[in-house]
């Protein structure tokens, strides 16, 4: 379970928020200065078409069943360009994820395909994500495309219930879907659920903002809309400034020179 500590460890003021940026509107700085999370559409922003394009080629992740998954540790140079790092697992603690499947394991995945990085318009996302939530250079960011797909009742998070992923900054933007009923996106105040603070269906271009280290998400089972198709739910999730220890020895390991968030 997340410590209480972690959540209210750290004060929106030490967190720099590009107000001059155009990327972002002023709604959404003032929703997560004031309530730790927002919802916009970037359909304006980016080729959603050209992005589902690269959901075809996903190999199935191996250690978790009816998922698809790729992913790449990026950062920003000097010069503020994003740069492909080489390969760290993806690791989450237990105190983090209860997925038995996921817990405390050190995970490999393949990463994002060269020309889903090499588009002008996902390297402006890149940017514009870590500068809305001033990151800099050298702190890792790790982006993913991942989702389900088949028929019958699933649980798109695979048993992780309502959680937090062991960061202090998430989004999560829809890419697609497809023939589905359910998957109702919810955040709440606390690991129990008893304070809700949305619930409701993104559509895909959506992209949901939240302070990973003072809230808690879940999403709800998928089923198929018509029963004779199969269901499709694909989304990127991109997150930086680890809190989890079990994360950060590993990106320590694999990047010696990255800059990684300071533990309590």
């Amino acid at each position: 379970m997340k410590q209480e500590s972690l959540k209210h460890g750290y004060g929106m003021a030490a967190t720099s928020f590009d107000t001059d940026h155009g990327y972002w509107s002023q709604e959404v700085h003032n929703e997560l200065a004031n309530r730790y999370w927002s919802r916009t559409d970037l359909t304006s922003r980016i080729d959603l078409n050209a992005w589902q394009g690269f959901i075809a080629d996903l190999p199935r992740d191996p250690y978790v069943e009816r998922r698809w998954k790729r992913m790449s540790w990026l950062h920003l140079n000097d010069q503020h360009e994003v740069e492909i790092l080489g390969e760290c697992p993806m690791a989450q603690g237990g105190m983090f994820n209860d997925a038995e499947s996921m817990a405390d394991k050190l995970r490999y995945y393949p990463g994002l395909e060269r020309a889903f990085l090499d588009r002008q318009d996902v390297r402006s996302f890149v940017r514009a994500w870590a500068k809305l939530w001033g990151i800099g250079p050298r702190e890792p960011i790790l982006m993913q495309i991942t989702g389900v797909k088949g028929k019958g009742h699933l649980d798109p998070l695979q048993g992780q219930g309502i959680h937090a992923d062991g960061c202090k900054y998430l989004s999560i933007l829809v890419l697609n879907r497809e023939n589905v009923t359910g998957a109702t996106s919810h955040l709440y105040a606390d690991k129990a659920g008893r304070q809700t603070l949305l619930e409701g269906v993104l559509n895909p271009g959506e992209i949901l903002h939240i302070r990973d280290d003072k809230l808690y998400h879940s999403a709800g089972s998928i089923s198929q809309d018509d029963p004779q198709r199969p269901f499709e739910r694909f989304i990127i999730i991109i997150n930086s400034c680890f809190i989890d220890g079990f994360q950060n020895r590993m990106l320590r390991r694999h990047f010696p020179h990255a800059v990684l968030n300071d533990l309590p």
